[in-house]
């Protein structure tokens, strides 16, 4: 049992596992049985005091954190949550044929192009009566997260937590290090720790997803956060000329990447962090599980990927998240409207975050006293970003990303001369799945 990127413990599957499942999500009439709906004690939820809510939060952890959300809401409001979960895997394979049937009230999922995808296929509901309550409990940034290509909001976050460069404070210290800010700047940082006898960046790609991270990074400082959600959404060619620059760059700094990535699992990738043989570690917030030892992860830190192009800056900021969605055609539309606006208050993610301190909350509202230093700095990190993005497994049509992303990027990774052709081949194949 791991965490994955989207914060959650999968027992079972792999995070590769998971992605070539969820790629028939892209594509309707998959043909996928239908996941069953109307909550898992059989209620039909018609009446107005119970609303049925699909869930993936089938860990023990999430699992009980959500029961004690809908716990509150039914003491508060009267009206019974009826939660229909099943195995995270199992909810990413049937969600589109579940969507196409006769879906719960409200289902949990994930912000960004899969949000946008099902709701411009009229397979969920707009909620702008729901954010004219919630709206001040969040952040510019976060609220155009949860808005559909028609500019309707249809996505409540929950829960987050940043992609960042994450390093060991006391080896910065004792040899000197200072954070960099710049690319020029990282570079050097990188020469100095080989020098040191330190691998620059810890890596590890076995699984295939986390070189989409490093991607994303390298793409949206370099040309933007425009540009990189086109380019996401399939209306920019990845034969363009700033695609190729964030090639480019990637392959400058790759010599700094550990060796043999494609052979190595993420955990031990950060295990040469933990035990100092590494300098940095570009991953998600969860590489803090890692630090096992209170004394190692007390000494754990992090900085956002350096500045390429000062037009950019840092502004955006790769933050993952989780929340809620209503259905296209509720039995209970009031009742859901009530849960998702009480998922959408500071109490409900507080209620979260106590079961669950991995992540961070979404709303600013949220109370922050309880977070570690390392929470506190994810949440300023996330709550002052121009704009999210997402991760390129949610940003993009996942069938696109796992089939073709993955390979590709481990056969860049291995071979980086060949990046012309590679990207004629990724522009090929896109053009074919993104028409159908």
């Amino acid at each position: 049992m791991h965490l994955t990127p989207s914060g959650l413990s999968v027992p079972g599957t792999s995070r590769r596992t998971l992605l070539r499942g969820i790629g028939g999500a892209a594509a309707l009439g998959a043909g996928i049985p239908l996941l069953s709906a109307c909550g898992g004690s059989g209620s039909s939820a018609t009446d107005s005091k119970t609303v049925s809510l699909g869930s993936n939060a089938s860990d023990a952890v999430p699992k009980k954190a959500f029961a004690e959300i809908y716990a509150d809401f039914a003491k508060k409001s009267g009206i019974k949550v009826d939660v229909n979960t099943k195995d995270h895997n199992t909810f990413q394979e049937q969600i589109n044929s579940y969507l196409q049937g006769t879906p719960d009230d409200v289902f949990h999922w994930f912000a960004g192009y899969r949000m946008q995808f099902f709701a411009s296929k009229g397979l969920a509901s707009p909620i702008d009566d729901v954010w004219k309550t919630i709206s001040g409990n969040f952040p510019e940034a976060m609220q155009k997260l949860s808005k559909g290509e028609d500019g309707k909001f249809y996505f409540v976050p929950l829960y987050t937590y940043p992609w960042a460069l994450f390093y060991r404070k006391s080896v910065f210290q004792e040899k000197g290090y200072e954070v960099p800010t710049t690319w020029d700047q990282l570079i050097a940082l990188c020469k100095q720790m080989k020098k040191d006898g330190l691998v620059p960046i810890a890596f590890g790609d076995k699984d295939a997803w986390p070189a989409m991270g490093t991607f994303d990074q390298i793409n949206f400082r370099a040309n933007g956060y425009d540009f990189h959600v086109e380019l996401m959404a399939g209306k920019v060619s990845w034969t363009d000329a700033k695609v190729r620059k964030t090639f480019d760059l990637w392959t400058e700094l790759l010599p700094y990447h550990q060796e043999g990535a494609v052979g190595r699992t993420w955990q031990d990738a950060a295990q040469t962090l933990v035990s100092k043989k590494a300098g940095m570690y570009l991953l998600g917030s969860f590489v803090g599980q890692q630090f096992t030892n209170k004394a190692d992860l007390d000494d754990l830190d992090f900085f956002a990927f350096p500045e390429i192009d000062p037009a950019y800056g840092q502004d955006t900021v790769e933050a993952p998240t989780d929340g809620f969605m209503m259905s296209k055609s509720p039995k209970n539309k009031s009742g859901a409207v009530k849960l998702l606006e009480f998922l959408g208050t500071a109490e409900a993610e507080q209620i979260y975050l106590k079961a669950d301190p991995n992540v961070v909350a979404a709303s600013t509202k949220a109370d922050t006293s309880s977070y570690t230093p390392l929470q506190k700095k994810a949440y300023d990190m996330i709550s002052g970003a121009k704009s999210l993005t997402q991760f390129m497994d949610r940003d993009s049509r996942p069938d696109f990303t796992s089939t073709v992303m993955q390979p590709s990027l481990q056969k860049f990774i291995r071979d980086p001369k060949g990046i012309d052709s590679l990207l004629s081949s990724i522009e090929r194949q896109k053009k074919t799945i993104f028409a159908s």
